[in-house]
């Protein structure tokens, strides 16, 4: 007969390596209390309690339903949000801009930055975007639907092949992680990815090159409508420089 204690050992070990692999350090962020930032009548770099540095252009008039391919200034129409992935990061080691037909987003370590499309929001609605990684393997790429004071919903894409799939909660300022998993289909590296998100109703579907990679359906939160964004976060190693080709928002 075996000694109950060895049978208290194991199942102790096996807990704790379940614990090790699901809070791997290589993969979400911190992921802060972002929120959506407000559309204002003249240029403003604003500080919210949270901390999050939010640059606001003044409000434009813009398609609701387009692919944005970064020939030209954006800041009429989308707002830049830079926040910390650990408090080691400093802000102004954050670069986002236009360059040569890309939107570069070109870090150092431990930062979080958003660009937010601010003329219209969204109930249901497709984000496409291709991303051409031209740094280091450790960096996620961000997409959010229904961006608003009640919260939001945010899709997380490690290039080393892992994401998440949260709901922040406005009135908690929390995160919660409601999906996760990997997927073959994300080329590591320095490749070029094709990432979309849906949201349609209650229920979130994460694409990557294509292929239907995972679908939730939310009874617990059920944002309805909010603005849309995509990031980029950054963790420990550097340099951390991704360039976005275009960016589709679309009916689903």
């Amino acid at each position: 007969m075996k000694s109950p204690y060895r049978i208290l050992f194991a199942i102790v070990v096996l807990l704790i390596a379940v614990g090790c692999l699901c809070n791997g350090s290589n993969f979400a962020p911190n992921l802060p209390s972002v929120s959506s930032p407000a559309a204002t009548n003249a240029p403003a770099s604003t500080n919210d309690a949270n901390g999050t540095t939010a640059t606001s252009a003044p409000a434009a008039s813009g398609e609701e339903f387009f692919t944005e391919n970064f020939d030209s200034d954006i800041s009429g129409n989308w707002s830049q949000t830079i926040d910390l992935n650990a408090d080691t990061g400093d802000k102004s080691q954050a670069k986002i801009n236009v360059d040569n037909g890309y939107l570069v987003f070109d870090f150092g370590k431990w930062l979080i930055g958003y660009e937010f499309y601010q003329p219209h929001k969204y109930s249901n609605v497709r984000i496409d975007l291709r991303v051409d990684n031209r740094g280091t393997n450790v960096n996620d790429i961000l997409l959010v639907c229904r961006a608003s004071d009640e919260g939001h919903y945010l899709v997380n894409v490690a290039n080393s092949g892992l994401f998440a799939i949260y709901a922040f909660d406005g009135t908690k300022k929390a995160y919660v992680r409601m999906a996760d998993g990997g997927s073959a289909k994300i080329k590591s590296g320095k490749e070029i990815n094709d990432y979309a998100l849906v949201c349609n109703d209650k229920t979130l579907t994460l694409y990557i090159n294509n292929f239907e990679v995972r679908s939730y359906t939310d009874n617990q939160f059920v944002f309805r409508e909010g603005q849309v964004g995509v990031g980029v976060a950054s963790e420990d190693q550097v340099p951390v420089k991704v360039n976005f080709d275009w960016v589709k928002i679309s009916k689903p």
